[in-house]
């Protein structure tokens, strides 16, 4: 028999070994196959040839190894991920200590996959029986009556305790279970249209029924013939035309449509950007002729560069409003009318409608997008435009770095700083590194481009690893935006502690409101209120899943948890004490709107956080409503600091400035600093001047002081001295251990194992701080214990962590592993 290894998507499970039987095909790499997997059947990718795995999950009893299982069907007679696109996603699930298959699951596209699903049917004793039963047994019998046939899944929606009685009910033999295969190999969708004959067309009036007659009549204004259902619009139902095929006048074939985010005729009503609010129209740029000396320098650097066609990684690093997009755009032309692929990487969804604009309007039809914002169809169908060769520019959030785009040239990573490139559930891949690590593989230009850099590039491009190019000015010489810095205490002092705009700050708008000008006003915290307090007994409202306090948000009605999302009516009196002396402290957005709007109530007032874009399309809404000047002042978190240009933005005010410092996160100075840098380079754009107005506890504060003077050098030393001291990256590789377990002790207990695990006598390459309570200590009913790798030997470390866990298989379920964290609460 012929062996080969397969990556299903199953947390933790690395590559498993299947027989491929004889009669089928050996499959190629990045094939999809269909294997047995206990008792269901799954999807699988091909990684290659048999890898010496043992076809049982790791950690298991190797006596118990039973026989090499086969191939049940090979799905692809070519590879559905490329090559490459597989290789990278190995390299994944290595470097972040995962199993192959979450990695592999990363990389494709929705409605891909394949698998078994239960579903029952009652028997004849069953059906005998039923009466007699009672509770939940009954209600699952008598779902399936009359020879109904139901999934297991949709049983347990409908019954509590469905799982467990369906296994009762199947062993006493009154119900018997199948295992039919769920989803097809080909997700496309097609459509049936209608298109007119030969002999159709010389069809005689009146041989016809109106209806009839009324079909042909339209099919005859297209030649390329219509959609049933835009024919069932015009009122012509789909037995009309069954009838006219009959009679040989009309054809029916079905025909695939692509569902194309960028076509209005595409059948799902697009264009989609328009359709749920997100048109780019108000945001595409005026085109740019000319570029700056510091521009062409830095093009003519990198167009150098790419025209290697060898592996290069370079750090652009531009302040706010220096053109940076220009020479991206220029820089991925010249690559592909070299006849390579080029691929920009955006961090938020909220950045792509305006990146995709942009790079629409210069290639065309021949630009993609990937992104979890459109519909599974969307992402499907541009996936497979992308493999079938058929587009060259690539635009998408951080998995789009799996995009099979085939002989890239060159990557863009923008706003290469900001966090949301960190997957934050498993694989928990950074987007910005497996960029560069695709960029190497592919012998491509790759360009890491912030008015912020991250402290890790801007380190590596001091050391060499990468290229450092300088923009230090705007576009037009316009200048940066004059900042103040406010000191709330002495405001707290002047007029209370419950004062959210100061007054330099409540100036500043009105003089802007009055000349027709607009704000934004940025508060990293969402909500009403951070906390219910009791002035009787002291007690707060909490969580009870989470170690939080519950947020407030009076527009609901509720406190909500913005951990695992629990809620609860506010409440009248204190729920221990039952005191009526409730009061609400701290304040987000929510609050942040309602005072603007006290005071300045014929403003027109936008308010953007996950409160009000829950519905698709409404932050792209709200954008364009500002960018045609229907809003005033824009009130938000930092989705609306980065990347936005707004040229009748004159003001940004900062609200709590140092909301973020407090955290027990050794980032929280880094991350202040980039977003109050961001939002103040929002500010003066246009022809007008700009200000920021920065509201803060702390003036002194060195990341609050740089960011204020726009002084990113300044900060590097400052914040790099700080991690050196307290050896933290980049001055050292960091991995990040959170284990969970039902009890405070049982978490503790668990951690201090792999922490005795990994302290080797003799080894100076790391060393192991913890355990320790995490400082979310308890999240979603779960307590959670923490402990830090810190060294010089990334991949030393990863290797011994992995290898205390695999003798550990029920620890490895409740440990997680973050390679390079980005947030450690």
């Amino acid at each position: 028999m012929r062996s080969i290894a397969v990556a299903v998507p199953v947390p933790g499970l690395g590559p498993l070994t299947y027989d491929v039987p004889e009669g089928l095909p050996l499959p190629s790499v990045g094939a999809r196959v269909l294997v047995p997997l206990g008792k269901r059947t799954v999807t699988g990718i091909v990684l290659g040839s048999d890898r010496g795995q043992t076809g049982v999950r790791p950690g298991s009893d190797p006596t118990a190894v039973s026989a090499t299982k086969p191939v049940t069907d090979i799905l692809d007679s070519d590879p559905f991920l490329p090559p490459d696109v597989v290789e990278l996603a190995t390299w994944v699930a290595d470097y972040y200590v995962c199993g192959v298959g979450e990695a592999i699951a990363t990389a494709m596209p929705p409605r891909a996959w394949i698998e078994s699903e239960r579903h029952a049917a009652i028997t004849g004793t069953g059906e005998a029986r039923m009466l007699s039963e009672r509770g939940v047994r009954r209600d699952v019998l008598e779902q399936l009556t009359g020879g109904k046939l139901a999934s297991v899944a949709a049983l347990a929606r409908k019954s509590r305790g469905a799982h467990a009685v369906v296994a009762a009910l199947e062993a006493d033999g009154l119900i018997s279970l199948t295992r039919p295969l769920k989803g097809t190999a080909d997700a496309s969708r097609s459509v049936r249209f209608a298109v007119l004959t030969a002999q159709g067309a010389d069809a005689v009036a009146v041989a016809l029924g109106k209806r009839q007659q009324e079909a042909l009549d339209l099919l005859r204004g297209a030649p390329d013939g219509l959609a049933l259902s835009a024919l069932a619009g015009q009122g012509i139902p789909a037995d009309v035309l069954t009838r006219l095929a009959r009679l040989g006048l009309v054809s029916i074939e079905r025909r695939r449509i692509e569902r194309d985010p960028f076509d209005p005729s595409s059948a799902s009503g697009l264009p989609r950007d328009q359709s749920r609010g997100d048109s780019t129209q108000a945001m595409v740029r005026t085109p740019v002729t000319d570029l700056t000396g510091e521009q062409q320098q830095a093009l003519a650097t990198l167009l150098a560069r790419a025209a290697t066609k060898t592996y290069h990684a370079a750090l652009l690093h531009g302040v706010t409003g220096s053109g940076k997009t220009e020479v991206y755009l220029r820089l991925a032309r010249a690559v592909r009318d070299g006849g390579r692929g080029v691929l920009l990487m955006v961090p938020e969804i909220a950045l792509t409608p305006a990146a995709a604009a942009i790079f629409r309007e210069a290639f065309g039809a021949r630009v993609a997008i990937q992104h979890s914002g459109l519909s599974d169809g969307e992402r499907y169908d541009q996936w497979q435009r992308i493999r079938r060769g058929d587009v060259d520019v690539v635009v998408g959030t951080r998995s789009a770095i799996f995009a099979p785009l085939a002989n890239i040239g060159l990557i863009v990573v923008d706003e290469e700083h900001d966090g949301s490139y960190k997957q934050e559930e498993s694989p928990r891949y950074h987007g910005r590194d497996v960029a560069v690590v695709r960029a190497r593989s592919a012998g491509a230009l790759i360009v890491l481009g912030s008015a912020t850099p991250s402290l890790e590039s801007y380190h590596n491009a001091g050391s060499g690893r990468y290229e450092l190019l300088t923009l230090r000015r705007r576009v037009l010489d316009r200048p940066m935006a004059d900042v103040t810095i406010v000191d709330m205490r002495a405001e707290f002092a002047a007029e209370g502690p419950d004062v959210v705009l100061s007054a330099r700050l409540r100036a500043a708008m009105a003089a802007r409101l009055e000349r027709g000008e607009q704000a934004i006003v940025l508060l990293n915290r969402r909500g009403f209120a951070t906390v219910v307090f009791c002035r009787q007994c002291g007690e707060t409202m909490e969580c009870p899943n989470c170690s939080v306090t519950l947020t407030v948000h009076k527009a609901a009605g509720r406190a909500r948890c913005h951990y695992c999302n629990h809620s609860a009516p506010l409440p009248k009196v204190c729920g221990k004490c039952a005191g009526p002396y409730l009061e609400q402290l701290g304040f987000g957005t929510e609050r942040v709107e309602e005072e603007v709007r006290a005071l300045f109530p014929d403003a027109r007032i936008g308010r953007v956080d996950r409160d009000t874009i829950r519905k698709r399309g409404a932050i792209g809404a709200f954008l364009e409503k500002f960018a045609r000047k229907e809003l005033d002042v824009l009130v938000g978190t930092q989705m609306i600091a980065k990347g936005h240009d707004f040229p009748s933005v004159t003001l940004v005010g900062v609200i709590s400035a140092d909301v973020g410092l407090g955290l027990a996160d050794f980032r929280a100075a880094e991350r202040t600093f980039q977003l109050l840098t961001q939002v103040a380079g929002r500010s003066g754009r246009g022809v007008l001047a700009g200000e920021a107005v920065v509201q803060t506890l702390y003036p002194t504060h060195y990341s609050i002081r740089h960011a204020c003077r726009q002084d990113y050098l300044a900060f590097y030393e400052d914040e790099l001295t700080f991690r050196r001291a307290m050896r933290y990256p980049p001055a050292v590789a960091m991995i990040n251990v959170i284990v969970k377990a039902r009890s405070r002790q049982g978490a503790m207990e668990d951690a201090g194992v792999i922490a005795q695990g990994l302290r080797i006598p003799g080894l100076e390459g790391w060393r192991v701080l913890g355990p320790a309570p995490a400082p979310l200590g308890r999240l979603k009913g779960e307590h959670r214990a923490q402990l830090f790798i810190k060294g010089t030997q990334r991949n030393a470390m990863r290797k011994a962590l992995l290898t205390v866990l695999e003798g550990r298989p029920e620890l490895k379920r409740r440990t997680t592993v973050d390679v390079d964290p980005m947030n450690v609460l």
